[in-house]
This record gives structure tokens, sequence and C-alpha cells, in this order.
């Protein structure tokens, strides 16, 4: 049986270049708007035309007996991936977040258009190398991360995944209010939320958790493993504070809202894209199948 030749699929977002002439029409208008504030869109021209450079040498350094595609990140919900793709991410690291949840074990390569503007922890292959990793990713030859996502599963049976993170609370700035279980330890909680994190995670808003209670969970991107932070927790009569953060390995983490509105679940920052966690609803957290195969170069 005939198998297809691999298809290498770039994903890239829109800039903020792009962005700015959507709103404003025309780039007069996007000028004239910018220079009334004393702001210089020549800089934002100047990030535009870099990250399309790029994307061009990554297309030309893609195999001629090779499939392409091309997919920004707004319609990612709506491509279909096929197992033979190779992803190519073409921006800043967030990027390879919101492509891995609709992944299934196919190589990502990153490539950093702005390398003094982006962290590139994620986006590290260097363009000159990327001829020769394409192949080599396919045969299985190059050098791989697997990382660790999360998994969120309602009780309806719906759920995401996430490379860095999954949020759990109420849309606005109210209080979330649950109750959270792990292993035989429960607590009823009102609190700003909670997020479980992968080791990938544990670099972003993890981090900055860890940071402000002085209570460092240390996770690797590899480990079998996720970690779940609470945020903000309120003692009552009523609601505790001492099931706050913790290690998921073995265990997993069940959470049931006692939210009448506004509950939600949500990945990676992408609060559009949400399942809504209202009144009795559970769900259960913890380290997901897949993982993310992360070339590395």
């Amino acid at each position: 049986m005939a198998t297809l030749t691999p298809r290498a699929v770039f994903v890239t977002r829109e800039t903020d270049y792009d962005l700015l002439l959507a709103r404003h029409a025309t780039r007069g208008q996007a000028q004239f708007f910018l220079e009334s504030r004393g702001q210089d869109i020549r800089a934002l021209e100047d990030r535009h035309r870099r990250l399309h450079a790029t994307l061009h040498a990554g297309r030309a350094a893609v195999p001629a007996d090779w499939r392409q595609a091309a997919v920004t990140r707004a319609d990612l919900d709506r491509f279909l991936f096929g197992p033979e793709d190779v992803i190519v991410v073409v921006g800043q690291d967030g990027l390879v977040a919101n492509v891995a949840k609709y992944l299934d074990g196919q190589p990502v390569l990153g490539l950093n258009p702005a390398p003094d503007l982006y962290d590139g922890v994620l986006v590290r292959v260097p363009l000159a190398h990327l001829a020769g990793l394409l192949p080599a990713s396919v045969a299985g030859a190059a050098a791989t991360e697997r990382r660790t996502m999360v998994e969120a599963r309602l009780d309806s049976g719906e759920r995401l995944l996430a490379l860095n993170e999954v949020f759990v609370g109420h849309h606005s700035h109210q209080s979330a209010r649950y109750r959270i279980a792990c292993g035989d330890v429960a607590e009823d909680h009102s609190s700003s939320g909670l997020i479980v994190a992968s080791g990938t995670g544990a670099t972003g808003w993890a981090r900055s958790i860890m940071a402000a209670t002085h209570a460092p969970l240390p996770l690797g991107a590899e480990e079998r493993a996720v970690a779940f932070f609470v945020r903000e927790p309120f003692p009552s009569v009523a609601t505790g504070t001492s099931l706050c953060a913790g290690k998921l390995a073995d265990a997993s983490l069940a959470v049931t809202s006692r939210m009448n509105d506004g509950g939600v679940i949500f990945a990676d920052g992408i609060e559009q894209d949400f399942l809504a966690f209202d009144w009795g609803r559970g769900v259960t957290l913890g380290p997901a199948a897949r993982t993310l195969h992360l070339i590395t170069g």
C-alpha cells in the first residue's frame, strides 16, 4: 500500500503589524495613529518582515518531494493534521503550546524569527539546520524531547489538553468556589482559581505563582508528572487553605464546581476555547497520555 510523502505544515500567527492594519484599514492611518501617540510603526514593520523572511527561508528548506501547507493560529481548530505531518512553528514559544493540543505524536520544530524578542525555549531550531532536521525527524534520527502535557477530563467526557497549564476557575475576577480532592484529602475552596501545570509550564505562569508563594515544586519538562497551584485561597468558616499545591504523578486531582455560573476551564491561556464548569460538574486533572515531540536539533 502506498504511503503519503511527508508534509511540512508551517504554523504562524498574525503579527502586531497585521492586527494594526486590520484595525485601521491602511498603513497610512495606522502610522498616523501611532505617530500621534509618539510611537513608530517601523519597529512593527521590521518584526513583520523578519517573521516572513524566516517563513520564506523555512519553506525553501523543505525537501523538493515533500508536500507543504500553512495554517495560522486562528485556524488551528479547523485544520486537519495528518500522521505524516512535520510541524514547523515560526514565531514565539507560545505558538508551540497553541498547536500542541491538536497533535498526536507528530514532530515539532520551532524557528525563532526574533531571538532578541523571544526567549526561544521551544522555538530553538537554527534555520540553517532545518533542511537536515526535517528528514531526520521523519526517520526518528533527530534529538527529541517528549514533553509532558496536562489533561483535564470532565465527567461528561469532554476534555482539554495543554502543553503549559490548565486553568480552573471563574471567567471574571470574582472568587471561584469549588471542592478540591487529591487522594484521601479534600477541601472546599474560595480562591482566584487554580492551575495544573506541566514541566514546560513550570517556567511560565506556575513559576510566577511559586515565586509569590515561596513554595517551589521542581518539575522536569519530560517528567511524567504535573503540579497544581491554588491562586490566593481564602480562609473562612466554610473554606480552607491547606490543600494549595502538590505534585501529581501517580495520582490525579479532582475538582467539583460550586459556581452557579461563570465557571470555566481553559488551556494555555486561550480563554475563548473553554469548557463550561458550572455547579455540580466535575473535572479530573493529571498528566496526559500524549506528549509533545519537540525536535531540539
